[in-house]
């Protein structure tokens, strides 16, 4: 199967007085990074990063022009090194795809094989991308929540910013795999939206602050997922139980974190970070599968939002604005 030489994709270029502007043009195999697998892109996605990438932030990219787009899902056009066969179907989520390496928001990349997973039987390409990094750290995170010894008939699992791209398929994992989840969200308009994804119960975010000024809270969650940060985070470790888990995977709230002891060494509650950017390729591997099969959340169409190219430029300014719910997958084909 040859490969195309021309391909279009969106194109985050910096102005000569430091201003970025956002443009769908085409572009050359030879502009693309090396790399020894070239994929042509189904699906993407858009994840908070990659505003961030489309708006010129510095923390996650410097180098310009770039296409942003930190997940794809897409067919294998070669493969120097083996791992893969032409025609074979690969997702890509982490490493540095679409932060300075071009992204998923362009028809082709040109990545390093290992940063490949050959896509489990029982996902399509849309629901993979449905998924996408926000699916693939939500999955961790409860896969380190069981690990860590957290299991249905301890009690509640709380999850936090649940109506964002984590929140929600953790919430949607989390009721699959049988536990009672409490959902926390500052959007009361998306109640009936997190109950049908197998919310028990959802709470405000001021319910999970409440008394969060004293060194320790009464005991109420077994286990949370955490997407929030700061003063929700200290807050869920200081009212987990006895034995009890946290995940931490966001910062929204804030990259502070004011908390004490107590919780750790008077009730051995446990703070677990998931980075799902470096995640080793075996856990990779596995944590997909696992959302392939028991883990595939029920509701899955129904938190997503399709946009091709041409519409991503109103999702950026409204996730950065935190008025996105649910996911937004970017189709790349016609």
């Amino acid at each position: 199967m040859a490969t195309p030489t021309k391909f279009k994709a969106l194109v985050v270029e910096k102005t000569d007085d430091g201003q970025f502007v956002r443009k769908i043009r085409a572009r050359c195999i030879d502009d693309l990074p090396q790399g020894d697998l070239v994929v042509r892109v189904s699906y993407s996605s858009l994840n908070y990063k990659d505003a961030l990438s489309a708006t010129g932030h510095p923390g996650v990219t410097r180098l310009f022009p770039h296409t942003p787009g930190i997940d794809a899902v897409g067919e294998v056009l070669s493969c120097e090194s083996g791992a893969f066969a032409v025609g074979d179907t690969v997702v890509i989520t982490g490493y540095d795809l679409g932060m300075e390496t071009d992204g998923g928001w362009g028809e082709l990349i040109r990545i390093p094989s290992s940063w490949a997973v050959r896509l489990p039987d029982g996902l399509t390409q849309a629901e993979a991308m449905a998924l996408g990094t926000a699916g693939f750290t939500a999955a961790l995170s409860v896969l380190k929540l069981e690990r860590a010894g957290v299991t249905r008939s301890d009690g509640d699992v709380l999850v936090t910013g649940a109506t964002g791209g984590v929140g929600t398929i953790a919430v949607a994992i989390l009721a699959r795999a049988g536990y009672r989840v409490v959902a926390s969200t500052g959007k009361s308009a998306d109640e009936q939206f997190l109950r049908n994804l197998g919310a028990a119960e959802i709470i405000p975010r001021d319910q999970v602050l409440a008394g969060s000024e004293r060194p320790m809270m009464k005991e109420r969650w077994a286990g949370c997922v955490d997407v929030v940060g700061g003063d929700t985070l200290a807050a869920v470790v200081k009212s987990t139980r006895y034995g009890g888990a946290v995940t931490c995977c966001g910062l929204v709230g804030s990259t502070e974190l004011p908390v004490n002891v107590y919780p750790f060494i008077l009730r051995g509650v446990s703070l677990i970070g998931i980075d799902s950017v470096k995640c080793p390729a075996d856990i990779r591997l596995q944590v997909w599968e696992k959302l392939a099969e028991e883990w595939k959340p029920a509701h899955l169409q129904e938190m997503v939002t399709e946009v091709n190219l041409d519409g991503l430029e109103e999702k950026i300014a409204a996730i950065l604005k935190g008025e996105i719910s649910g996911r937004v997958v970017v189709r790349m084909t016609a």
